[in-house]
C-alpha cells in the first residue's frame, strides 16, 4: 500500500486542523505519510455555522484533502473511518475491514456532539453542529420552519414554528443565535407575504450565569449578551434543560414550545479515543505527556479535541481550540522527525494568541491571550473576518468567502438559502395548506392574524455550487 517500505510509516487519523497541519509539516521528513479521514475534504469548522444559517455554501469552507497534499510526494490520503487500534501490533482497522500498519500514529480525529448521557432522548428532537451534514440539516429545518409557517392556520402552531431555541452559550451558540436573529430580521424580512419574519423568537439558553464561560473575560461576555439583546435574541442564563421532546424544551416548571431546537452545549472525543486502551480524562480525551505522546507508547501521539494536554504547573488541560491543535501538530511532526533522526524530543509549549467570537453584522468580541487587550464592536468584527479568511485553506475559498461577506454586508442578502434534501413536513407541526390567491400589494399580515408567507430563492442563488 505504501511505497518505500524501508521508510518509517506515519499514519494520521483525521484531516482537521491538527491532522492536516501535521501531514504538511512532515513534507520534508524521510517518512511515508498516510492521512486517513472519514471525509475526503478538510472542513473549516469555525465557519460551519454560516452554512447552517445560509450565509455560505459547503464548498466555500471545505477543501479536498487530496488537493492539499497533491504536491507532497511522501503523502497519500485514504478515505475511511478508523474503528480500532492495535497498539501492540501497531495497526489500525478501518470501517471497511482494511488494516493499515504504522510506525508512528497521530490521533487527531476531533470531537462530536455530546448530550451528556441524554442522546437517546434528546438527539431525535434537536440538532447538533459538527459536520457539513449537520449544517445542511439545520439550514433545511430553519428554512422549512418558515415555509411551514407560511401555510399554518393555527396560531399555536405558527408561534411554535417561529420559535428557535439554541442551547449552549459558548462561541458556537452565540454565533448561531446572532445569525438566526439577523436571518429573520434582516435577510428574510421582506420575502414573505403572510407572516412577519422579524417577529420570530430566538432564545439562547445557557446553564451558567454568564455567556461564554470557557475563556472570555466577564466584561466581554456581558458585551456579547448586550449585542445579542440588541439583535432581538432572548438570552436566558441559569437555564438548565430538563428535557427536550417533540414539543420543545422543558425547563424547571416551564415548557418553551419550538419546532427547531439547536444543541451547541457540549462536545466529546470521537469513540476511537477509547480504542487506544490508555488513560482518559473525565471528558473521554486521551491523556498525553508533555511531548503529546501517549504514556507507554511513545510512537503514538494525540492532539486537538481528542487529547488532554496539561502544561506543567497548570491545573487544567488546554481547551479544544483550533490554535491548540495546530500548534500541537507542528510539535508532533517535529518530534517525529527528531525520532526518525535519533534526536531528543521537545516538550509542547502553547502560545495563547487570543480568542474571538462574532455576534452579528459589525458585532463581535475578541481578546488577547493575556486578556489585557479587549476588543468589541466593529473593530473586533473586522479582526474576526481577517483571521478567518487568513486561515481558510485554498485561495478560491478565501476569495469566495470574502465576496460573499462583502455582498451580504452591502445588501443584507444571503445566496445560500436553498432547501435541499427531504422536502416533507415530517418533524414539523402539521399545517393546513391554505387555498391561496395572489396577495394584493401591501396585504401582508402579522403572525397574530394567523397567517404566514414563503420565500423564493429565484433571485438569490448566487451560491448554487455543488454541495
Amino acid at each position: 500500500m505504501v511505497p518505500g517500505k524501508s521508510l518509517p510509516h506515519v499514519v494520521i487519523i483525521g484531516g482537521g486542523f491538527g491532522g492536516l497541519r501535521a501531514a504538511r509539516r512532515l513534507a520534508h521528513v524521510p517518512a511515508q505519510v498516510t492521512l486517513v479521514d472519514r471525509n475526503n475534504y478538510h472542513l473549516f469548522q469555525p465557519l460551519l455555522y454560516q452554512i447552517a444559517m445560509a450565509g455560505l455554501s459547503p464548498a466555500d469552507i471545505a477543501y479536498p484533502l487530496r488537493s492539499v497534499v497533491s504536491q507532497q510526494e511522501n503523502a497519500q490520503v485514504l478515505l475511511g473511518e478508523a474503528t480500532d487500534i492495535d497498539v501492540d501490533e501497531r495497526r489500525i482497522e478501518l470501517n471497511d475491514g482494511a488494516q493499515v500498519s504504522y510506525d508512528y500514529l497521530v490521533l487527531a480525529a476531533g470531537a462530536r456532539t455530546n448530550y451528556f448521557g441524554n442522546e437517546d432522548r434528546w438527539s431525535p428532537h434537536s440538532l447538533g453542529l459538527k459536520s457539513v451534514d449537520d449544517a445542511l440539516e439545520i439550514r433545511r429545518r430553519v428554512l422549512m420552519a418558515f415555509e411551514a409557517a407560511e401555510r399554518a392556520t393555527d396560531p399555536n402552531s405558527l408561534e411554535r414554528l417561529l420559535t428557535f431555541i439554541v442551547i449552549g452559550g459558548g462561541p458556537t451558540g452565540v454565533e448561531i443565535a446572532g445569525a438566526l436573529a439577523e436571518l429573520s430580521r434582516r435577510v428574510m424580512a421582506e420575502d414573505f407575504r403572510h407572516i412577519d419574519p422579524t417577529l420570530a423568537r430566538v432564545v439562547l439558553m445557557e446553564m451558567k450565569d454568564r455567556l461564554l464561560p470557557g475563556g472570555f473575560v466577564a466584561s466581554l461576555a456581558e458585551t456579547a449578551r448586550r449585542q445579542l439583546t440588541d439583535l432581538g435574541v432572548e438570552v436566558r442564563l441559569g437555564s438548565a434543560v430538563q428535557d427536550i421532546d417533540e414539543l420543545g424544551v422543558r425547563l424547571d416548571g416551564e415548557l418553551i414550545e419550538s419546532a427547531t431546537v439547536l444543541w451547541t452545549a457540549g462536545v466529546e472525543p470521537r469513540p476511537i479515543a477509547r480504542a487506544l486502551g490508555t488513560e482518559l480524562d473525565g471528558s473521554g480525551r486521551v491523556v498525553v505527556g508533555q511531548d503529546c505522546s501517549v504514556p507507554d507508547h511513545p510512537e503514538v501521539f494525540a492532539l486537538g479535541d481528542i487529547a488532554a494536554f496539561t502544561p506543567e504547573g497548570a491545573g487544567s488541560a488546554l481547551p479544544g481550540l483550533a490554535p491548540v491543535a495546530m500548534q500541537q501538530a507542528v510539535l508532533v511532526a517535529d518530534n517525529i522527525a527528531r525520532s526518525v533522526a535519533g534526536r531528543e524530543r521537545r516538550p509542547f509549549h502553547y502560545r495563547d494568541k487570543g480568542i474571538m467570537a462574532t455576534v452579528g453584522r459589525s458585532r463581535a468580541i475578541a481578546q488577547t491571550g493575556s486578556g489585557k487587550l479587549k476588543l468589541s464592536g466593529l473593530i473586533a468584527w473586522l479582526a474576526w473576518i481577517f483571521v478567518h479568511i487568513w486561515y481558510l485553506v485554498g485561495f478560491r475559498n478565501r476569495v469566495a468567502v470574502f465576496l460573499n461577506w462583502f455582498w451580504a454586508y452591502l445588501t443584507y442578502r444571503r445566496g445560500a438559502r436553498l432547501i435541499t434534501g427531504d422536502y416533507s413536513w415530517r418533524r414539523l407541526p402539521s399545517v393546513a395548506a391554505r387555498v391561496s390567491h395572489p396577495p394584493e400589494p401591501g396585504d401582508a399580515t402579522a403572525p397574530e392574524a394567523g397567517e404566514s408567507g414563503a420565500q423564493s430563492d429565484s433571485d438569490d442563488d448566487a451560491n448554487t455550487r455543488a454541495e
